[in-house]
């Protein structure tokens, strides 16, 4: 196995890559159970689309188009199982399951079951940054020495910076004794200072906020930094600061290999062997702050508007958040944990085993949640990349959210 990874949105694998690398009720909605993997990848069909313009109506025949979409998208990438939901105020819902979730006993996905979430988790662990800026714990342009020691250029380097993916510090994800450790021992619980040493020894790789370049080493410093803050553990904070007040109660942050029931069985093929294997029950401790946490539909359908509006927050930290700056390509951007792709504001995960696409639409206030139990490329792109540009030429022609790109050699995100 030589890359394991929480991939970086879909953007920004672009930007890495260059560098190195729905329905009112009266019309009816679309929420069933598609129990049959796909078992082919033939060329896929042409994708129907939406008229131009507004937001549509999710009505069944819009809904037909998307599962023609979903379908035929799952066979091209061998997806075994897809999770999608769709909505927008005066539009209607469409929430819909496709395929297995377990290869071997061929249960069939259902909208309800637990998954990873990957690189999301990054959207929690800033917005629990901001509630501390707001209540006056620490500030954004703090630097990071004052609550870890040992940061290469921790006296110049901001916790902006961190949040923004501006550090320079190296993404110890691509370290190749790190690649080699997480092969050997996959279910090995690595230590947050372990994770630090795989970056701090490649040093600084360019001034800070001089340009972006995505790392998840600056997760864990955040992290660390709230729990240096607090004085509690990173899974605390977040139920208190951040879970509970924004109603989200399936949502958890694992102290352990633990996955709740029900939930999806995850499959990849970032293994010894080099063939897909179940990774349901790898410990996701190498990911912590940036990728470790687990969710279900229904909360991050609900958090996608909660992070793109800012309800949990004051105007002042949420203004913060969504100042989007460039990131080398056109149409998108990236915030504060957050991102700007075409229109549709959130984040993008993968982990081993899972993919997650949670982001929102403001002008048409449209969520769309898509969640896979793979992480498989199909020829070196990300497949949850494959539904969502799917899914949005059917709803969105104006707002697609791009297409699949290769992904580097050493693809943590």
């Amino acid at each position: 196995m030589n890359s394991h990874r929480l991939r970086l949105p879909r953007a920004c694998v672009i930007v890495a890559a260059a560098s190195v690398l729905l329905v009112p009720a009266a019309a009816g909605s679309a929420s069933a159970t598609a129990s049959t993997a796909p078992q082919s990848a033939p060329a896929p069909a042409p994708v129907p689309h939406a008229d131009e313009g507004e937001f549509p109506e999710l009505t069944p025949a819009v809904a037909a188009k998307i599962d023609k979409a979903v379908r035929g998208t799952m066979r091209e990438t061998q997806v075994p199982g897809a999770i999608v939901s769709l909505s927008a105020p005066g539009k209607g819902s469409y929430v819909k399951a496709f395929g297995v979730a377990d290869k071997q006993t061929g249960a069939p996905m259902t909208p309800n079951l637990n998954m990873r979430i990957g690189s999301v988790t990054k959207t929690f662990t800033v917005t629990a940054l901001l509630r501390l800026v707001d209540q006056g714990n620490l500030g954004l342009d703090d630097t990071i020495d004052r609550y870890v020691s040992g940061v290469p250029n921790g006296e110049r380097i901001t916790l902006r910076q961190l949040a923004g993916m501006r550090s320079g510090l190296y993404n110890y994800a691509n370290d190749p004794d790190f690649n080699k450790q997480l092969d050997t021992l996959p279910t090995k619980p690595f230590t947050h200072q372990e994770l630090l040493d795989y970056s701090f020894k490649h040093g600084i790789q360019f001034a800070p906020g001089s340009r972006f370049e995505y790392s998840n080493t600056n997760l864990i410093l955040l992290g660390l930094a709230i729990e240096k803050v607090t004085g509690r553990p990173l899974q605390d904070v977040m139920k208190d600061q951040v879970l509970e007040p924004a109603g989200l109660s399936s949502t958890i942050f694992p102290t352990g290999p633990e996955l709740p029931e029900p939930h999806a069985h995850g499959y990849t093929d970032q293994t010894t062997s080099g063939k897909i294997e179940d990774a349901t029950d790898l410990n996701p401790s190498w990911g912590w702050a940036a990728g470790a946490m687990i969710s279900d539909l229904d909360d991050l359908s609900s958090w996608a508007r909660t992070l793109a509006t800012g309800t949990v927050l004051t105007p002042d930290a949420q203004a913060e958040r969504m100042d989007m700056q460039p990131i080398g390509i056109p149409n998108a951007s990236y915030g504060l944990g957050i991102f700007d792709v075409n229109g549709w504001i959130g984040h993008d995960g993968s982990t081993l085993g899972y993919e997650s696409l949670v982001v929102y639409l403001p002008e048409a206030q449209a969520t769309l949640v898509i969640l896979l139990n793979t992480d498989v490329l199909t020829e070196g792109k990300e497949p949850s990349a494959f539904l969502g540009q799917a899914v949005t030429r059917v709803v969105t022609p104006d707002h697609i959210y791009p297409g699949p790109q290769p992904v580097a050699p050493l693809r943590r995100g």
